[in-house]
């Protein structure tokens, strides 16, 4: 049986990309200036984030204009939307894992208890 951490997408699980996902989730479509002050980024961080999202297909990216001035607003692809209610599943797994696990006293050695688990 594999550990469910094992599933957690790199991509994805990253704190700042996780961050971006989940506002975005929440907005369905934001707007740059408004994720770089939530996620408390400078505007170079967020880029450098965005562009890893963007080339995993998890985000779009759609640069225009509002008035006179320049716009870059954000929004999740379907990959995208996938991709973050996977992470969430598996984080919640990883949560009920660590929640029923009988709790470990503090002289156990941990191989000694993964043997036990695998009954070894």
């Amino acid at each position: 049986m594999t550990h469910p951490a094992n599933a957690l997408d790199d991509v994805v699980h990253q704190r700042i990309r996780l961050g971006i996902l989940t506002v975005t989730h929440e907005a369905r479509r934001v707007e740059f200036g408004f994720l770089r002050t939530t996620l408390d980024l400078t505007a170079g961080n967020l880029s450098q984030h965005l562009t890893v999202l963007e080339k995993a297909g998890l985000v779009e990216i759609e640069k225009g204009y509002e008035g006179r001035r320049g716009r870059t607003w954000i929004a999740l692809t379907a990959a995208g939307k996938k991709a973050l209610y996977d992470e969430i599943a598996q984080l919640k797994q990883l949560i009920r894992q660590v929640e029923e696990a009988p709790a470990a006293g503090p002289a156990a050695e941990p191989a000694r208890i993964d043997n036990e688990r695998e009954g070894g």
